[in-house]
């Protein structure tokens, strides 16, 4: 075919393409009504997680796995947005990457409401101002968020789902990179670029910003300033990207948390989160693990932090693999709950690898 009749082709397609995602969305608003009568609720984060897992297993090529992933979560936004707009609270500003985050579980058409703190995520949840929260919770270079983990000591909000978040780091400006004087960054992109920016950048003073949002702004209103930013950031502030995947780490990535009123339905691909204390005496933390290792369930991550008000003593955050309906989840957090102080489900959802 020459190419007017390969565009008229795509023509065609693309008439298809719009038939079939009308069907699609006729579809979705009367799931939506059988919701509402059912009082379920408009986000299905298991639903939604099947969806991409079985859109994965099929052929896309040349499309890229990631790239269909992408269009669909944006048809399932649409989709949803049909039968409710969702709110979704997260840190900002925009163009951060906890913003991406948000708008890649989301959607690009949800309403995405940036907030100035993590706490301010959890409250504003709490208080029905939004649906969901996007909060940070580790980083694979630069470890755990703490003030996430503080702020589900002072929740009732569960655990809906989790995201991970390639960190590409960029050096953006409106400056040749020999003439920079002054480097804008927020403290966890430039420790996790430090062997880039003594070979690149050795002796630039840096100025130290609340976000790569705040770092690009600051960049673009200085004529040799330049800052660590996200893509997006650079785009939205007109600066030139100078540098591109700076980050130390090549796998470097972000994990996320969604938060909300409820957890998941099991999938068969879970996790559960919880968080506990021991009896304060030596070897308790070996035996208050064992009903985990009892029950044949795989632990993927630990962090302890302080317990607030008792001197030398500690809380544990605690994810394992399965979900908390499964019946050997159950019999451990029994097992668990008969021999914890505290023992508190943060929630059971999805896992994202």
């Amino acid at each position: 075919m020459n190419l007017d009749e390969l565009r008229q082709r795509i023509d065609q397609l693309d008439e298809q393409l719009v038939g079939l995602l009308r069907e699609r969305a006729k579809l979705a608003a009367q799931i939506g009504h059988s919701k509402q009568g059912e009082q379920a609720a408009v986000y299905d984060v298991a639903r939604e997680a099947q969806i991409l897992r079985r859109l994965a297993e099929f052929d896309a090529s040349p499309l890229s796995a990631d790239a269909l992933g992408h269009i669909y979560r944006e048809i399932l936004a649409a989709c949803r947005n049909i039968q409710q707009l969702l709110k979704v609270a997260y840190l900002g500003p925009e163009h951060t990457f906890t913003h991406l985050a948000a708008r890649g579980q989301f959607g690009g058409s949800t309403m995405l409401l940036p907030v100035t703190s993590i706490s301010d995520v959890f409250r504003v949840v709490q208080k029905g101002q939004a649906d969901f929260g996007v909060v940070p919770i580790e980083n694979s270079t630069g470890g755990v968020v703490p003030e996430t983990l503080d702020c589900f000591l002072d929740s009732h909000l569960l655990i809906s789902g989790e995201l991970y978040v390639p960190v590409h780091l960029f050096v953006v400006a409106n400056c040749p990179l020999e003439e920079v004087t002054t480097l804008y960054s927020h403290p966890q992109p430039l420790a996790q670029s430090r062997e880039w920016l003594q070979q690149n950048l050795p002796g630039v003073p840096v100025e130290s910003v609340t976000s790569t949002a705040a770092a690009a702004q600051q960049a673009a209103q200085d004529p040799t300033g330049a800052a660590i930013a996200t893509e997006l950031a650079a785009q939205a502030y007109g600066l030139e990207i100078l540098a591109e995947n700076i980050e130390d780490e090549p796998a470097n990535r972000t994990r996320f948390f969604v938060i909300g009123t409820r957890d998941a339905q099991a999938t068969g691909q879970d996790k559960t989160s919880i968080v506990f204390t021991t009896s304060h005496r030596a070897g308790a933390l070996a035996t208050t693990l064992e009903p985990l290792a009892a029950h044949d369930i795989n632990m993927t991550f630990i962090q302890s932090r302080p317990a607030r008000g008792r001197l030398w003593e500690y809380v544990f955050f605690v994810d394992f693999e399965g979900h908390r309906s499964d019946p050997n989840v159950q019999q451990a957090l029994d097992d668990l709950g008969g021999q914890c102080p505290l023992l508190q489900v943060l929630g059971s959802y999805p896992a994202a690898d």
